[in-house]
């Protein structure tokens, strides 16, 4: 009898430690968000050699862009493909619709040969619970994702995408601050309910975003040491329970809105989250390393949070791969300034996010427009510089001008010359667009300062850039507002 019953016993060990080893290499996958709201994006196969260059094996896009698409066929780089909130209303009204939209964005793009993309989710939706936009989209999301769900069925692909709605930070909340008092924001319980319903119904995990740099900047009660994941973290305490890092604290909330919501177990992937690295205090290179390093630490470790003990979130993926110039500034100027790269895949800092080497690998071949830049020509009258200015930064990106930004030390005229260069820069350095009245001068010197850099434009389209920005706004800047005051105070 034990001749027969150790073999087994080995046997049954063998495969509990297998199954184990695939546990563990599913929970910590890390991938990257790559956003495309950019006046000079960096060509899509070029992203994409970026991507394998530093081992990146799971992305997530924010629409369906077919030359980002195109380019993703063949690399084996796991997708997860997005649905912008404007299409939710058509998407929610009609089947055909949705049809369509899979005929167009994922069924021409995925098969079994070695050219297809390799779609593992569908989000319907672009955070459309933020609390910003209020309840606009509230009455299509379901009804879009139940649509898009049966088209997959009609395909044969519903086994192999699944369909996901992505929540935003702000959704869920907690009156004491603490994880056991988590729960969705009131104005979302019903909406939620319905969505939460779908997900289990068809074993969709829960897409939703942790921002412990938004936790840290909004909150005075949250320390910095605290969202970095630092050691000397001044722990918080909830009941019997001891967070020691915001993201611990942040998604035993999400644990705890979902039990409250009726579903303790689900899977949870987390869409989004990340450090920036310019346009507000403390948003810096060095800290977005120190996070991100702490971030991966911390999921390497395995030790889960205290509500989930051991159970990781299913993947992760940072915001964001690179910097994007119009992504919208209401939240903060630093909404610019995601990137782990700057706009032209120019790696920001090194972190091993990846398991890799360690060392990440920047973009190759990249193509920039002339060394040309656009300054103040001092030896005009500058008098009227101030509508000038104004102009420049409302329509390109002033953002590292803002307070504690990597160019807010520069002294005038030096901020307005950034102003102008961004905009000669955003606009293919075309010689008008150097001109404002006259008091513009095109050089060859580099007007870059320490860790300011006044950039050049990348050698594409800038058409087809602003058609991909689907939700970027024209306003007056509050770095705009900023400039002016400084030009106003010289004058």
């Amino acid at each position: 009898m034990a001749s027969t019953t150790l073999p087994f016993l080995y046997t049954a060990l063998q495969l509990l430690t297998l199954l184990s080893t695939v546990h563990f290499s599913r929970v910590i996958a890390i991938g990257v968000n790559w956003g495309t709201s950019a006046s000079h994006p960096l060509p899509p196969a070029q992203v994409v050699q970026l991507l394998k260059a530093n081992n990146v094996t799971k992305v997530k896009l924010f629409d369906a862009d077919p030359d980002v698409l195109q380019a993703l066929a063949g690399s084996n780089i796991y997708v997860t493909v997005g649905i912008p909130n404007s299409m939710l209303r058509s998407l929610n009204s009609s089947l055909k619709a949705a049809e369509s939209w899979v005929h167009d964005n994922l069924t021409r793009y995925v098969s079994d040969g070695a050219g297809s993309v390799r779609v593992e989710f569908i989000a319907v939706g672009d955070d459309p619970f933020l609390q910003s936009f209020g309840e606009q989209f509230y009455p299509f999301v379901v009804g879009a994702a139940a649509n898009i769900q049966t088209a997959l069925v009609k395909v044969n692909l519903a086994n192999k995408v699944k369909v996901v709605t992505p929540c935003s930070f702000d959704a869920f909340q907690s009156e004491s601050g603490l994880p056991s008092r988590g729960q969705f924001r009131p104005d979302l319980n019903k909406t939620m309910a319905e969505v939460l319903t779908f997900l289990n119904k068809h074993r969709s995990p829960f897409f939703v975003a942790i921002s412990p740099f938004l936790s840290y900047h909004q909150n005075k009660n949250v320390s910095l040491d605290f969202a970095l994941f630092r050691e000397g973290a001044h722990p918080r305490n909830d009941s019997h329970r001891s967070y020691k890092n915001s993201f611990d604290l942040s998604y035993d909330t999400v644990v705890m809105a979902l039990s409250t919501a009726g579903f303790p177990r689900m899977d949870i992937i987390i869409g989004q989250i990340g450090w920036p690295t310019d346009g507000a205090a403390n948003a810096t290179s060095s800290l977005a390393q120190v996070f991100l390093k702490g971030l991966v630490d911390h999921l390497d470790s395995r030790l889960g949070t205290p509500l989930r003990p051991r159970d990781l979130p299913v993947e992760t993926y940072i915001f964001s791969l690179l910097d994007e110039d119009q992504r919208s500034r209401t939240p903060g100027n630093f909404e610019r300034h995601w990137g782990i790269f700057t706009f032209d895949g120019q790696a920001k800092y090194q972190v091993d996010f990846v398991h890799g080497s360690g060392k990440l690998i920047n973009a190759q071949n990249v193509q920039y427009l002339s060394p040309k830049w656009c300054v103040v020509n001092n030896n005009k009258d500058l008098s009227n510089i101030s509508a000038h200015a104004l102009e420049a930064c409302s329509a390109a990106d002033c953002s590292a001008l803002s307070p504690d930004g990597s160019c807010s030390d520069l002294s005038w005229p030096g901020n307005v010359s950034y102003a102008f260069n961004s905009f000669y820069q955003q606009h293919d350095q075309s010689a008008d667009s150097c001109d404002f009245g006259g008091l513009g001068l095109i050089t060859t010197v580099d007007p870059s300062v320490e860790n300011c850099r006044f950039m050049i434009g990348l050698r594409n389209s800038l058409s087809v850039s602003l058609r991909r920005s689907s939700q970027f706004h024209w306003f007056i800047s509050p770095v705009a507002t900023i400039l002016l005051c400084l030009v106003c105070v010289t004058w």
